[in-house]
């Protein structure tokens, strides 16, 4: 399935977070799925042009100055790449590789030049997933629609996917009289639909391997509670859209199903702040730049929200994390709360990447701690 978006996996968030090159240059550019690039094209010439100014300035070998204007040069004039877009373009470049990401939330454009890719934009798309699947599952019918941002609803082709209840158990209709002894009437209704349920669990089963999405269950009752007791995906979301879904379109789904991402993703945060307030009273959570940096740094930090538009130009020790502002934001210097979302990110911690209104303490970063550091001195 295509679904426009290319979320990074684990292991690709951890080779941009461990990068270590000069002249490495992060570009982020607000993308629109319906357009034709044009206007994307010449913002990204633009933002091109910042990250040459910026890298002459800190000095950097003309020959990689020019290196990587090639590299992004090339990504503009890419028409397969404009073809099919998100909300955002992410870029990463050096004077020998270039990596794309498009992503399905809107993060503004910004261009940066360090030693080291800005990264925690990125880290949005995994932190609050805006794709998802929908399972229609009715007696008579199932689909797996895709939910994108800003891309027109699709019913996804499932091989050996069964069509109805009936000829998924081989009859021409559930309702009809069973022979003496055996299980007949609702009780058997059931029973077929459990069998019938656990073909499509299976059908499905190839597809979802590998996959984190939520898969958002669209049926009534009782097939909605058998599928879920026959379901082995891991990622079967709690809430449903209820009601007949052969009644309604896949516009009409999916915008359903929008709703409940949005609830689960809203819910996941609000159980998190909690959590966050709770530890305050413990001595297990911090706001403070200083103390995150700090806590980061000794792999004392469990969750860590960061500010996913806040640049705070600066750098932080590598033994102590002592923190260290600086007033401009240029190739030398790297953003200090990106450098804290990395290493709490290798440590194994979570990394919360949200707008400024979600992180507790009104600062750029806020740490849930493992352990209180005042113990720890």
């Amino acid at each position: 399935m295509n679904l426009h978006t290319d979320i990074p996996t684990r292991a690709q968030a951890d080779r941009l977070l461990e990068h270590r090159r000069p002249s490495s240059v992060s570009v982020y550019l607000p993308t629109d799925p319906v357009s034709n690039g044009q206007a994307e094209r010449i913002e990204l010439g633009n933002l091109a042009s910042e990250a040459e100014r910026q890298l002459a300035e800190a000095g950097v070998a003309k020959h990689d100055v020019s290196a990587i204007r090639e590299e992004l040069d090339d990504l503009v004039d890419d028409d397969e790449l404009w073809r099919f877009q998100a909300r955002t373009l992410a870029v990463f470049a050096t004077p020998e590789t270039v990596t794309t990401f498009r992503l399905p939330n809107r993060i503004e454009a910004m261009v940066e030049v360090s030693d080291r890719f800005h990264v925690m934009p990125l880290l949005r798309a995994p932190t609050f997933p805006q794709v998802a699947l929908v399972l229609a599952l009715a007696q008579g019918s199932v689909r797996l629609i895709e939910v994108a941002p800003d891309v027109e609803p699709r019913t996804i082709h499932v091989p050996d996917l069964p069509t109805d209840v009936a000829s998924a158990v081989g009859k021409a209709t559930i309702r009809e009289r069973a022979p003496i002894g055996r299980i007949q009437g609702s009780e058997g209704e059931k029973v077929r639909m459990r069998q019938y349920a656990r073909q499509v669990d299976q059908a499905l089963r190839p597809l979802l391997n590998g996959l984190s999405v939520p898969l958002i269950l669209a049926a009534t009752e009782p097939l909605d509670a058998i599928f879920r007791s026959v379901s082995t995906y891991p990622h079967l979301a709690g809430p449903g859209i209820a009601g007949n879904p052969e009644r309604r379109s896949e516009a009409e789904v999916v915008e359903e199903a929008r709703t409940v991402l949005d609830a689960l993703n809203a819910g996941s945060l609000r159980e998190v702040q909690e959590r966050y307030r709770l530890r305050e009273s413990e001595s297990r959570a911090a706001s403070d730049l200083a103390v995150v940096a700090r806590a980061a740094t000794m792999g004392a930090v469990d969750t860590v929200f960061v500010d996913i538009d806040a640049s705070v130009p600066g750098s932080v020790d590598e033994q102590s994390g002592a923190v260290e502002l600086s007033a401009a934001d240029d190739a030398v210097d790297y953003g200090v709360v990106d450098e804290i979302a990395r290493r709490v990110w290798r440590m194994g911690g979570t990394v919360l990447a949200v707008r400024a209104e979600d992180v507790p303490g009104g600062g750029p970063a806020a740490a849930i701690l493992r352990y209180p550091l005042t113990q720890q001195a």
